[in-house]
Protein backbone atom coordinates (compact mmCIF):
# COMPACT_ATOMS: atom_id res chain seq x y z
CA UNK A 1 0.00 0.00 0.00
CA UNK A 2 1.28 3.40 -1.04
CA UNK A 3 2.15 6.16 2.13
CA UNK A 4 1.98 9.42 1.57
CA UNK A 5 4.63 12.50 3.55
CA UNK A 6 2.63 15.05 5.27
CA UNK A 7 3.75 17.20 2.39
CA UNK A 8 2.68 15.20 0.05
CA UNK A 9 -0.95 14.56 1.94
CA UNK A 10 -1.09 18.51 1.80
CA UNK A 11 -0.49 18.87 -1.73
CA UNK A 12 -3.16 16.11 -2.48
CA UNK A 13 -5.38 18.14 -0.28
CA UNK A 14 -4.91 21.13 -1.70
CA UNK A 15 -3.87 22.31 1.83
CA UNK A 16 -0.23 23.95 3.51
CA UNK A 17 1.78 21.45 5.15
CA UNK A 18 1.16 23.28 8.31
CA UNK A 19 -2.40 22.70 7.95
CA UNK A 20 -1.96 19.02 7.22
CA UNK A 21 0.76 18.43 10.08
CA UNK A 22 -2.08 20.07 12.60
CA UNK A 23 -4.55 17.57 11.37
CA UNK A 24 -2.45 14.96 11.81
CA UNK A 25 -1.88 16.00 15.62
CA UNK A 26 -5.31 16.20 16.51
CA UNK A 27 -5.82 12.91 14.83
CA UNK A 28 -7.97 13.85 12.15
CA UNK A 29 -6.29 11.48 9.93
CA UNK A 30 -4.06 8.41 11.28
CA UNK A 31 0.04 8.81 11.06
CA UNK A 32 2.71 6.05 11.48
CA UNK A 33 6.66 6.40 11.11
CA UNK A 34 8.87 5.39 8.53
CA UNK A 35 12.38 3.73 9.55
CA UNK A 36 13.64 7.13 9.07
CA UNK A 37 11.44 9.14 11.93
CA UNK A 38 9.20 10.83 8.75
CA UNK A 39 5.35 10.72 9.48
CA UNK A 40 3.43 8.95 7.33
CA UNK A 41 -0.43 8.57 6.00
CA UNK A 42 -1.23 5.28 4.42
CA UNK A 43 -2.95 5.87 0.79
CA UNK A 44 -6.46 4.59 1.95
CA UNK A 45 -6.46 6.88 5.00
CA UNK A 46 -5.69 9.66 3.38
CA UNK A 47 -8.67 8.56 0.55
CA UNK A 48 -10.92 8.26 3.05
CA UNK A 49 -9.31 11.31 4.87
CA UNK A 50 -10.00 13.14 1.85
CA UNK A 51 -13.47 12.12 1.20
CA UNK A 52 -14.59 13.00 4.75
CA UNK A 53 -13.31 16.43 4.19
CA UNK A 54 -14.70 17.90 0.69
CA UNK A 55 -18.28 16.38 2.26
CA UNK A 56 -17.26 18.56 5.49
CA UNK A 57 -16.31 21.50 3.29
CA UNK A 58 -13.00 21.84 3.83
CA UNK A 59 -10.95 23.97 5.79
CA UNK A 60 -10.83 28.01 5.69
CA UNK A 61 -7.03 28.04 4.63
CA UNK A 62 -7.87 25.58 1.48
CA UNK A 63 -7.44 27.07 -1.91
CA UNK A 64 -7.88 25.20 -4.88
CA UNK A 65 -6.42 25.27 -8.61
CA UNK A 66 -7.12 23.75 -11.79
CA UNK A 67 -3.59 24.00 -13.85
CA UNK A 68 -4.91 23.01 -17.82
CA UNK A 69 -8.15 21.21 -16.52
CA UNK A 70 -5.48 18.48 -14.76
CA UNK A 71 -6.96 17.93 -11.22
CA UNK A 72 -4.24 15.59 -8.70
CA UNK A 73 -5.89 13.77 -6.32
CA UNK A 74 -6.47 10.36 -4.45
CA UNK A 75 -8.37 7.40 -5.73
CA UNK A 76 -11.17 6.82 -3.66
CA UNK A 77 -13.11 3.99 -5.28
CA UNK A 78 -12.08 1.13 -8.28
CA UNK A 79 -15.35 -0.82 -9.49
CA UNK A 80 -14.38 -3.53 -11.83
CA UNK A 81 -16.58 -5.30 -14.04
CA UNK A 82 -15.37 -7.60 -16.72
CA UNK A 83 -14.35 -5.46 -19.23
CA UNK A 84 -15.14 -1.75 -17.98
CA UNK A 85 -14.23 -0.33 -14.84
CA UNK A 86 -15.55 2.72 -12.67
CA UNK A 87 -12.96 5.14 -10.90
CA UNK A 88 -13.15 7.93 -8.60
CA UNK A 89 -10.71 10.38 -7.84
CA UNK A 90 -10.88 13.16 -5.02
CA UNK A 91 -8.70 16.07 -5.79
CA UNK A 92 -9.76 18.57 -3.38
CA UNK A 93 -13.58 19.79 -3.27
CA UNK A 94 -13.67 17.76 -6.65
CA UNK A 95 -15.04 14.15 -7.46
CA UNK A 96 -14.36 13.28 -10.55
CA UNK A 97 -15.39 9.52 -11.65
CA UNK A 98 -14.01 7.96 -15.55
CA UNK A 99 -15.13 4.76 -16.45
CA UNK A 100 -12.12 3.22 -18.60
CA UNK A 101 -11.48 -0.39 -19.35
CA UNK A 102 -10.73 -3.00 -17.01
CA UNK A 103 -7.45 -3.65 -18.40
CA UNK A 104 -6.35 0.23 -18.08
CA UNK A 105 -7.21 0.28 -14.24
CA UNK A 106 -5.16 -2.93 -13.95
CA UNK A 107 -2.08 -1.24 -16.24
CA UNK A 108 -1.66 1.83 -14.24
CA UNK A 109 -2.72 0.27 -10.82
CA UNK A 110 -5.37 2.12 -9.70
CA UNK A 111 -6.87 1.07 -6.49
CA UNK A 112 -7.66 2.94 -3.50
CA UNK A 113 -5.24 5.36 -1.74
CA UNK A 114 -2.99 5.83 -5.03
CA UNK A 115 -2.28 9.31 -5.93
CA UNK A 116 -3.43 9.89 -9.37
CA UNK A 117 -4.55 12.84 -11.98
CA UNK A 118 -7.61 12.92 -13.44
CA UNK A 119 -7.57 15.03 -17.05
CA UNK A 120 -10.80 16.80 -18.29
CA UNK A 121 -11.63 17.44 -21.90
CA UNK A 122 -15.03 18.19 -22.88
CA UNK A 123 -17.10 15.44 -21.22
CA UNK A 124 -14.18 12.89 -21.30
CA UNK A 125 -12.09 11.97 -18.17
CA UNK A 126 -8.76 10.58 -18.37
CA UNK A 127 -6.58 9.35 -15.39
CA UNK A 128 -2.77 9.42 -15.13
CA UNK A 129 -1.12 7.48 -12.54
CA UNK A 130 1.75 9.52 -10.46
Amino acid sequence: MQSYTIGQAARLLGVSPDTARRWADAGRVATHRDETGRRLIDGKDLAAFSVELAKSGGDEETSYTSVRNAFPGIVTAVKLGDVAAQVEIQAGPHRLVSLLTREAVEELGLEVGVEATARVKSTNVHIDRA
